[in-house]
């Protein structure tokens, strides 16, 4: 059976975190426990409070960004190596910390899965002392952000493959040529000209997904500039107010872009805040600018949140998943999962200190 890879930006590069555990689930691994975006870290408690250890915990402690208020990254309980029992290992998503002289020459990761139950992630960050601990997660902060996000996100994406709107993709495929996978609870829907719409229509934590296309002309397409004024164009002709003169916009403001990798092909995420015009409703969206290169055409997808009265980092960070099931025409791509990655920098670093 197909099912969609998920990879990391395109700042990260496939493998290498030394890796252990043949990450298959076997007949009487447990399930694991412990809710979405929870973290357990095992350290040392004086290590854990003294600088190297509060560098980990702010880095974990990030805001999501892209959110209208402040929402942390991970949910954060951390305990020593001496009480990590058998019930602390079957947590989902763990970080061990080992400082140790005699064992380490420089700090590396060191990945595992599926150790002790699944589906499981355990990162080890490895150093040599304190000092080159705290320098090396400081640097590597959004490498450790991103691993644990993206493993999450992957859950998802097993979820969705079982348990999807088959509405949904259908229409997509009719109109678009494209597969792709959104919950099975976006029912409401609507067509327009390259456009369609997806929604639960929900008073509150609504989620939707949209996806429209245009034309490639412009070299300038994979630009903040030229993605706000392509997107607030479809909006105000698909998604209107309440009363005539409102219309979905674009706070160009609040949106960030940068390059990633989809799908082993280039795209750019917008990550930023929606509004409507002239009302008071808004809240955070992710987009994906690709090229379908079979057809000369841009495929825009993204996925947008309506929740004024809760947290909306589980809400986007579900729906999110979904942006990277999609194919494009002509798409061979296939996997069930995403690959171990670390940036570049860490790669060569670790090259050439160990000489290899």
């Amino acid at each position: 059976m197909k099912k969609h890879l998920f990879y990391l930006s395109m700042a990260l590069i496939t493998a290498l975190f030394s890796a252990c555990g043949n990450g298959k689930k076997g007949v009487f691994t447990p399930t694991s426990s412990g809710r979405a975006y929870e973290i357990l870290v095992v350290i040392d408690q004086g290590l854990w409070e003294r600088p190297a250890g509060r560098a980990l915990y702010d880095v974990l402690d990030s805001d999501v960004p892209g959110l209208p208020q402040s929402e942390r990254s991970f949910r954060i309980m951390y305990t020593s190596p001496a009480n990590y029992d058998s019930t602390l290992k079957l947590i989902r998503n763990i970080i061990i910390v080992e400082v140790n002289k005699d064992l380490y020459t420089q700090p590396k990761f060191k990945y595992a899965k599926n150790v002790y139950a699944a589906p499981q992630s355990i990162l080890t960050i490895q150093a040599p002392d304190e000092a080159s601990f705290e320098k090396f997660v400081e640097e590597n902060r959004q490498v450790i952000v991103d691993f644990f996000t993206r493993a999450e996100m992957n859950r998802q994406i097993a979820v969705l493959e079982n348990k999807h709107s088959d509405y949904v993709s259908t229409k997509v495929k009719s109109m678009f040529d494209c597969d792709v996978w959104v919950p099975g609870e976006l029912t409401a829907t609507k067509q327009g000209e390259n456009f369609f719409w997806a929604g639960t229509n929900a008073a509150t934590g609504d989620q939707n997904f949209v996806i429209y296309s245009y034309p490639y002309t412009d070299k300038d397409t994979f630009t903040k500039e030229y993605f706000v004024h392509k997107r607030d164009s479809v909006m105000k002709i698909n998604i209107p107010g309440a009363r005539e003169g409102m219309y979905m916009e674009t706070d160009s403001l609040m949106t960030d872009v940068r390059p990633i990798n989809v799908q082993d092909e280039y795209a750019l995420e917008a990550r930023g805040l929606w509004r409507v015009k002239g009302d008071f409703m808004g809240g955070p969206y992710v987009s994906h600018v690709r090229l379908d290169k079979v057809n000369q055409r841009i495929i825009v997808s993204e996925i947008f949140v309506y929740s004024p009265d809760k947290m909306k980092r589980n809400l986007v960070r579900q729906m999110e998943a979904s942006l990277y099931t999609l194919k494009l025409p002509g798409s061979k791509q296939e996997g069930n999962e995403m690959p171990l990655a670390v940036t570049k920098k860490i790669l060569l670093k670790q090259k050439n200190k160990d000489g290899r």
